[in-house]
């Protein structure tokens, strides 16, 4: 019912989970439960065996789960640069920039077994590993520094189904500050290394297996999924 049960539920049930956490996904909080859940972000992890990271040209094969959500988000990636220091809550996007080591085009494959997890809300998104079940780690932007924005359109099975429009500041740079804030406040930190998947740029676009996405990112490149059981 609150935020602090959520990300309680969470952390059970990561130290639960055999897998390493090798980043984390964040998510904007709908307007719809800001009341409920009073954060602009939330925040779920991403386990080792799930980040994704294939050859220039290559397409990720990304399983999802059968009978479940399934859904891809064109997304901005970040590459975190160096451990966070302990304690420290009052990133802003303007003072995160030596935690970027790199930045990337790339893909959040959402998914879980309980079909109707984003319809219950934030609570039960948090509550499941943030609806994570892969982050696809795309080709580097090298010139992230001098752009505002960055175009991005999705198809499916060759079919476009979303179009969008990343802000580098407040968007990737104002997710990454929330991260670090988030982990803090939880007694944890990122460590060098960890990727950041920063919110969906087209939408979220439910997928099923078999089918194949594709998320073109102008002047940057292209990433492709792959959807297996």
């Amino acid at each position: 019912a609150t935020l602090a049960e959520a990300y309680a539920v969470q952390a059970a049930a990561i130290a639960r989970w055999p897998d390493a956490v090798a980043g984390w996904k964040v998510a904007r909080v709908a307007p719809a439960f800001a009341t409920q859940f009073p954060e602009e972000r939330l925040i779920g992890p991403a386990f080792a065996p799930n980040i994704h990271r294939p050859a220039v040209g290559a397409v990720a094969s990304c399983p999802v789960f059968e009978g479940g959500f399934a859904a891809v988000e064109a997304e901005i990636v970040i590459v975190v640069a160096q451990d966070a220091p302990v304690g420290k809550a009052d990133w802003t996007a303007d003072t995160v920039l030596p935690f970027v080591q790199s930045m990337h085009i790339g893909v959040e494959v959402a998914s879980s077994p309980l079909a109707t997890l984003n319809d219950i809300g934030p609570g039960a998104v948090i509550s499941d590993f943030g609806n994570n079940w892969g982050v696809v780690v795309g080709p580097e932007i090298p010139n992230w520094r001098e752009l505002e924005t960055i175009e991005a359109e999705t198809f499916i099975d060759g079919v476009s189904v979303g179009t969008g429009k990343a802000v580098i500041k407040p968007g990737p740079l104002g997710a990454l500050a929330f991260t670090l804030n988030k982990r803090a406040q939880q007694g944890a930190v990122l460590k060098a290394g960890d990727v950041i998947s920063t919110g969906m740029i087209t939408g979220v676009h439910d997928i099923r297996i078999g089918q194949q996405s594709r998320h073109v990112f102008a002047g940057v490149g292209e990433v492709r999924v792959q959807i297996t059981r």
